[in-house]
C-alpha cells in the first residue's frame, strides 16, 4: 500500500446510497463521483492509490446516534477509518461520546449546517472538553456549505476561538480551514493549533494561494482529503502533487501526520 491516507470521505449503507446520493446532489446542485456506497468508496481508493479513507458521518437528527454507530462497527476495517457523529442536541451526548471511545473509534463528526449549531456555543463546551481530555478526534465541517445560505456558523473565527480555548483539542477543520472564507483562514487559522484538512480547496482555489497557506500553516497539522464522492479522489491527489510542494511536506500531508494523528 502507498500509505496515502484521504482524511474526508462520505458512504452510507448500501439501502441508503440509492436515495442520499440524488437527493444530496439536488440540494447541493453537485455531481457525485461515485455511487455512495463502501465498496465503491474502495474501489475509487484502488484507483487512485490510497490505502485509507476516514469515513464521516453526520447525525442529522439525534436518534441517529445509534445506527450511525452500529453501521461504523460494520464497516470499520483496515482500510475504512470510520468516525459516528454526535448531535449537538443530544440529552446523552457526553455518555454517547463515552460510548463511542469504549468501542475504540478515533473521533467524531460535526456539521454545524446540517446539525444546526454555532461552532463556538459555550453550551458545547463540556463536550470540547471531554474529546480534548480523552484525546478524540473532532472533524468539523469548516466555512460555508454549498447546500445553505451564507449564515456564519463554522468560520475561521469561531474555529480560532474554541481552538484557544481547548488547546489539546484535535480538531480538523475541513476544506482548508473553512470552505470560500479563506481569506479569513490566511489571517486567522494559519499558525493556529488547528488540523486543516484540503478537500475542495483543491477544486475551487488558485494554485498559488493553496500553496502559499500551505507553506504557512504547521507541517505537521495539514491532512489530504477528497470529500468523496463529491470530488474524485485520484483527481483530488492529482491536483495536490501539481502544487510542487517539497518531498517532506508532501508527505506528510497525503500519509505520516494522518497517521500519527490516527495513531496508528
Amino acid at each position: 500500500m502507498s500509505g496515502i491516507i484521504d482524511f474526508h470521505t462520505h458512504a452510507f449503507p448500501d439501502r441508503v446510497a440509492s436515495a442520499a446520493i440524488p437527493a444530496l446532489e439536488a440540494e447541493g446542485n453537485i455531481r457525485a463521483h461515485l455511487d455512495g456506497t463502501v465498496a465503491g468508496l474502495l474501489a475509487s481508493m484502488d484507483r487512485a492509490g490510497i490505502d485509507r479513507s476516514v469515513v464521516c458521518s453526520i447525525a442529522t437528527r439525534p436518534e441517529q446516534f445509534e445506527p450511525i454507530l452500529r453501521w461504523s462497527r460494520a464497516i470499520r476495517s483496515e482500510r475504512i477509518v470510520p468516525l459516528p457523529s454526535l448531535h449537538p442536541a443530544d440529552p446523552d451526548l457526553l455518555d454517547h461520546l463515552a460510548l463511542v471511545q469504549a468501542q475504540g473509534f478515533k473521533g467524531i463528526k460535526m456539521h454545524s449546517y446540517y446539525q444546526d449549531y454555532l461552532l463556538d456555543d459555550p453550551r458545547l463546551d463540556p463536550l470540547y472538553a471531554s474529546l480534548a481530555e480523552t484525546g478524540l478526534i473532532l472533524v468539523i465541517h469548516a466555512g460555508y456549505d454549498i447546500a445553505y445560505p451564507r449564515v456564519r456558523k463554522a468560520d475561521p473565527g469561531r474555529i480560532r476561538a474554541v481552538c484557544r480555548r481547548f488547546p489539546e483539542l484535535k480538531l480538523v477543520a475541513t476544506h482548508l480551514g473553512g470552505w470560500d472564507e479563506w481569506e479569513e483562514v490566511e489571517q486567522l487559522l494559519v499558525g493556529e493549533p488547528v488540523w486543516m484538512e484540503l478537500s475542495f480547496a483543491l477544486e475551487h482555489l488558485d494554485g498559488e494561494r493553496v500553496r502559499r497557506i500551505l507553506l504557512a500553516h504547521p507541517a505537521d497539522r495539514l491532512l489530504f482529503g477528497t470529500d468523496s464522492p463529491w470530488t474524485d479522489q485520484a483527481a483530488s491527489l492529482e491536483r495536490l502533487r501539481q502544487l510542487r510542494l517539497p518531498a517532506e511536506l508532501l508527505t506528510r500531508i497525503t500519509g505520516a501526520n494522518g497517521r500519527r494523528l490516527l495513531g496508528a
